[in-house]
């Protein structure tokens, strides 16, 4: 895969993730929820952590969460451009593309959202409010989707949880998270096609009447 068809990739999630985002952010009140399916609604939550919700404690774990999503972004742009120069597997390449495309999409939340909308608590946020709720490295990601499939209770007899509520599942997550998630499942389910060893391509071979010819 070019550079140019992965870029490709990475700026049709982006776009996706954003304008999904901003319709939300823009449409409804935090905590609202629609429901599409009975197993698929949709829940406007905001995080300051990292994918699916997970969260850094401490006065400064929001700060080093976005710088630290501001190396690593670098870093998995780097190997991107390496591995197409190195003509790495396709799957290698989708793979870190939707990754790189992921990570930049919540990267985005977290750096400008703090200061281009308002709060949406008992509120729908205005895009480029002129009383943001945040400021810059400090902003919210945005999510939205949520599968709970199934739910019931654990039987008695399990340790600890028995007897216990359940639902499949409960994480609220968003495109970006999607694209991250499906990055890391292709190097998982195909690691041997993605970190097979490149196949170098031969720029001109031989016949044996051109090896002939040519003594």
């Amino acid at each position: 895969m070019s550079l140019r068809k992965a870029y490709l990739l990475i700026f049709i999630i982006l776009l996706v993730d954003q304008v999904s985002k901003i319709y939300i952010k823009t449409n409804f009140v935090l905590g609202e929820e629609v429901n599409v399916f009975s197993w698929f609604k949709i829940l406007f939550i905001e995080n300051e952590g990292m994918a699916w919700g997970t969260e850094i404690p401490g006065a400064y774990g929001k700060l080093f969460l976005t710088l630290f999503r501001l190396v690593a972004v670098s870093a998995i742009g780097y190997w991107l451009w390496d591995s197409v120069k190195k003509h790495s597997s396709n799957f290698l390449i989708v793979a870190i593309a939707l990754i790189f495309a992921g990570a930049f999409g919540n990267i985005i939340d977290s750096v400008f959202y703090g200061i281009v909308f308002d709060d949406s608590h008992g509120q729908l946020a205005t895009l480029f409010s002129d009383k943001p709720y945040g400021t810059v490295f400090h902003g919210k990601v945005v999510d939205m989707l949520y599968f709970p499939i199934f739910e019931g209770n654990w039987p008695g007899w399990v340790p600890v949880i028995g007897g216990g509520h359940f639902k499949f599942f409960n994480a609220i997550f968003n495109i970006a998270d999607m694209a991250i998630s499906t990055g890391v499942g292709i190097l998982i389910v195909f690691n041997k096609k993605a970190f097979g060893k490149p196949v170098e391509t031969k720029p001109f071979e031989k016949t044996g009447e051109e090896a002939n010819h040519f003594g």
